[in-house]
């Protein structure tokens, strides 16, 4: 109970006066005055983002002709958001300090109620409760192992090619030997037919046909060198990715003077990964916070003439709903009070609130 009470004193957001140092050194209170201030929300945004660096297979360009299947062809950097954690946090707003010199048993029950009701609290009403977005990888069909026979077939045509000699028509045959390098395409080509050949043992293993006998270890042994070597001819034409993960945090503390309830949160690009708001050469992620609605309270003319006992002052927050924007997607969406976008108000120290 004694840790509760030095949090409350400690944490309190009511005042009578605003704090002042009149006769005290810089960066000192009053002595024999407590002083405290209202609650501030900080945001805080953990943010993982996912950098793949993809290189293009060399035969890329033939893998539709060759294998039936659609393959990059350009080496290419992206990066994209995987998940988003926004927490909000609350401290003291050194702007709005107060400084209160409590008298007699009433005030400092009324501070004590106040707090455990939440009303002002710094331990309730939301604190540190994280709000987390994961997003899958897009789904996406993919076939490239699939199928045993070659995407090309074999047609016959027949050509003829005359030599005139004198008044008479004759079939020239010329035999030239060269050694000369394989084009690309023939190369491809090549590497397809290898492909298939590995699905068509394996498959031949499996199905056990085959002359040799393969068993228990043997056969996973040899399937697997069989689907490695496949791979890796397939590498060739789909290419790889390399990925590399990175993981920063943001802060945002909202101000209520501002006109737009936007901030920058961060910023993001393909070959940079995240970035701080201030640097432009990433797209910005834009965090909008729209306040609810707070109506005024009807108070009676009668009942608050002649009232001059002191009073605290205290935070309302408001409750908020909080969009992260990735241009014109919405990357997360939750509800989250914030103290600053609240009302302000006050109650008499002698109130003992039940």
């Amino acid at each position: 109970m004694g840790h509760r009470i030095i949090t409350a004193f400690a944490g309190l957001f009511c005042a009578v006066l605003p704090a002042f140092a009149q006769g005290q050194a810089a960066g000192e209170d009053p002595a024999g005055t407590l002083t405290y201030s209202l609650p501030s929300t900080t945001i805080l945004i953990e943010v993982e983002a996912v950098q793949e660096n993809f290189f293009a297979g060399p035969y890329a360009a033939y893998a539709d002709k060759y294998l039936g299947i659609k393959a990059g062809q350009q080496d290419r950097v992206t990066c994209g958001i995987s998940e988003v954690r926004m927490t909000p946090y609350m401290e003291a707003d050194q702007s709005r300090r107060y400084i209160l010199n409590p008298k007699g048993k009433d005030a400092v029950a009324t501070m004590l109620r106040l707090t455990s009701e939440g009303l002002v609290s710094m331990t309730e009403g939301g604190q540190g409760k994280a709000y987390e977005w994961r997003f899958p990888a897009a789904a996406h069909g993919d076939f490239a192992g699939k199928g045993l026979t070659s995407n090309l077939t074999a047609e016959s045509a027949t050509l003829y090619r005359n030599s005139k000699s004198g008044s008479a028509f004759s079939k020239v045959a010329v035999r030239q030997d060269m050694v000369v390098e394989k084009s690309l395409e023939k190369r491809a080509a090549e590497a397809a037919r290898l492909i298939f050949d590995l699905r068509k043992q394996r498959l031949q293993i499996i199905t056990g046909d085959t002359d040799a006998t393969y068993s228990g270890e043997a056969m996973g042994a040899a399937i697997a060198e069989l689907a490695r070597l496949e791979e890796e001819y397939m590498m060739m034409f789909t290419g790889y990715s390399e990925f590399r993960t990175m993981r920063k945090t943001f802060e945002i503390v909202p101000q209520k003077d501002r006109e737009s309830q936007m901030y920058v949160a961060f910023r993001i690009s393909d070959t940079d990964g995240l970035l701080l708001p201030d640097n432009l050469s990433g797209r910005p992620v834009i965090l909008e916070i729209a306040p609810q609605e707070v109506p005024s309270v009807a108070v009676d003319k009668k009942d608050a003439k002649g009232t001059k006992a002191p009073t605290v002052t205290y935070r309302v927050p408001a409750a908020c709903t909080v969009r992260l924007l990735d241009g014109r997607d919405v990357v997360m969406q939750s509800r989250m009070l914030v103290y600053q976008l609240g009302r302000e108000s006050t109650c008499p120290v002698n109130v003992i609130v039940e």
